[in-house]
């Protein structure tokens, strides 16, 4: 079967020398992409460019991201291709950069604009805006395949961290979704739309059910 991993995190510039990411390693992403390659599938992994995890990565094809909007083009360029099952696994980040803004000593805000802000400005106000979700369009880029989400939740519980999971699996339209995090607990939870959440150990188990339901 034809798959596509992402995995990593996105990245959002502030300027042209810093920016907005998270602590994704891209491990996880690229651990199943090689899971994949092994038990016969061919992968595109797409990968994020501040992804920091130095092991193995076998993919047929690796294509590099680094926005939320850059990741969103590279997966929409992949929907003429009879893609099978993605595997949405990339940290993508919920907010990118707006206008940034010096507070005077008036108490006015004066816009920012520059390649570099300087280190020497103080008060900074910086715009958080939201980025598109990359989830809620890959039923339309890939109208046939099994799609696979995650959902990763730092507060609440278990129970809140499956919901908000469930919640994924209808907005989107995608068939399975993977939730884990500081809220669900050790582990995986597996689930789909038609039944309960299937709890998985550790990541190889989680790579193991995932092979063996896009096998079926």
């Amino acid at each position: 079967m034809n798959c596509v991993v992402t995995a990593g995190p996105t990245c959002e510039p502030l300027d042209e020398v810093r920016r907005l990411t998270n602590f994704s390693t891209g491990r996880l992403g690229s651990e199943l992409a090689n899971f994949l390659m092994d038990r016969g599938h061919d992968v595109i992994l797409l990968l994020g460019n501040h992804s920091t995890y130095q092991g193995p990565q076998n993919a047929r094809q690796i294509v590099r991201f680094s926005t939320a909007n850059d990741l969103r083009e590279k997966l929409e360029s992949l929907s003429c291709q009879q893609i099978g099952a993605v595997f949405h696994a990339a940290a993508v980040s919920d907010f990118a950069f707006g206008k940034v803004w010096v507070r005077l000593p008036t108490g006015q805000l004066r816009e920012i604009n520059s390649r570099k802000i300087s280190s020497r400005e103080t008060h900074l106000l910086a715009e958080l805006v939201p980025t598109p979700k990359v989830i809620g369009s890959l039923r339309r880029w890939f109208p046939k395949a099994c799609l696979v989400g995650w959902k990763y939740e730092a507060d609440g519980d278990r129970a809140s961290a499956i919901a908000a999971a469930q919640q994924q699996l209808l907005e989107n339209e995608t068939n399975v979704c993977v939730v884990n995090g500081p809220a669900y607990g050790g582990g995986f939870g597996l689930l789909n739309r038609e039944g309960p959440c299937t709890h998985l150990l550790d990541s190889r188990a989680l790579d193991d059910a995932l092979a063996e339901m896009i096998g079926k």
